[in-house]
């Protein structure tokens, strides 16, 4: 059973008096106040999402899926439709200190010596958390919390962690294609993040694994796609975070595999492996990344397969529930 049949209220005894008690709620002076509500809301944050909204723009192969993020936030939430509008709204008022501690935090991060994008975006996250829990109650909220948690995938990356990480990622990258291309029977050296390939000729072609190469955007999309695939795709809890733990992974293999592309391709065309070929055949791998990753949620959930209760089995035994 999933999270969210888990969560879902018996409709079948309570439908007239919750709908009832759910369409009380839409009246036009509570719609007004949403309105209200959700421009304060952006208008307190207007300047992060301006921000937000120039790094994707610069930076589309980075950070373009962001925009991506709301909207399957927006999706899970339209699945579980039925189990909230089941439920009734009631005001909460612990959430308001998250709130506080989110608008605070936020505003530390914009007007001090700390100031940092990153953090700023996690502080309105955290906001609108606490809004969910102040305006909705506690008994809706498990099912608001993993579509708001989401949010966080749409918020960049600081500099700082950005190139901590990759620069390990180029590591990996450049010496995975260096023991992929020696493999393969290429002759390849490698020092650092640069990969020589002698042909047979005896010329020498080098490949630098720069941090375009690094595979940092495919780790990021990937651990975004894993987490939302592992909540609506995965029944099981140790499937979602077998899912999760293997989103990094499977991205890293499937990143030495293109930078190992990049240096057969270089042996006929050395301009595959720079501006905007390199570009588009980064792209083009996306595609088996995204087929070899939706191989790996399709063998974990045949791992278990769950029969319905009152279904025979192969020895024609009804299964009891």
């Amino acid at each position: 059973m999933s999270t969210v049949s888990a969560l879902e209220p018996n409709l079948s005894q309570s439908d007239g008096a919750d709908v009832r008690g759910v369409a009380a709620l839409l009246t036009p002076g509570n719609l007004v106040m949403a309105g209200l509500l959700a421009a304060a809301f952006l208008l307190l944050f207007f300047r992060w999402f301006l921000v937000q909204h120039a790094f994707a723009m610069n930076s589309p192969d980075d950070w373009g899926h962001v925009y991506i993020v709301p909207l399957i936030s927006g999706y899970i939430l339209w699945k579980r439709r039925d189990a909230l509008l089941s439920m009734r709204s009631e005001v909460f008022w612990p959430g308001l200190p998250l709130i506080l501690l989110g608008i605070s935090c936020y505003f530390l991060f914009v007007i001090t010596n700390y100031a940092n994008h990153m953090f700023q975006g996690f502080a309105i996250v955290l906001t609108l958390a606490g809004l969910a829990i102040l305006l909705l109650g506690p008994r809706m909220f498990p099912l608001l919390a993993f579509p708001i948690a989401y949010l966080a995938f749409g918020v960049t990356v600081s500099e700082m962690v950005m190139l901590k990480v990759t620069a390990q990622l180029q590591l990996m990258a450049s010496w995975g294609s260096w023991v992929l291309l020696n493999v393969i029977g290429l002759v390849t050296e490698r020092a650092g993040n640069v990969l020589v390939i002698t042909t047979s000729g005896g010329e020498e072609i080098p490949l630098n694994v720069a941090e375009a190469c690094s595979g940092m955007r495919m780790l990021v999309a990937f651990y975004a796609l894993g987490a939302a695939v592992a909540f609506i795709a995965c029944r099981h809890w140790w499937q979602r975070i077998a899912l999760l733990l293997l989103a990094g992974p499977v991205a890293i293999f499937v990143n030495v595999l293109r930078v190992a592309f990049l240096g057969v391709g270089s042996l006929w065309n050395p301009e595959l492996a720079k501006g905007d070929a390199h570009m588009l055949i980064g792209v083009l791998w996306l595609v088996p990344a995204f087929l070899l990753f939706m191989g790996v949620v399709w063998a974990l959930n045949r791992i278990v397969r769950d029969e319905a209760p009152g279904a025979p089995d192969k020895k024609g035994v009804e299964a009891k529930p």
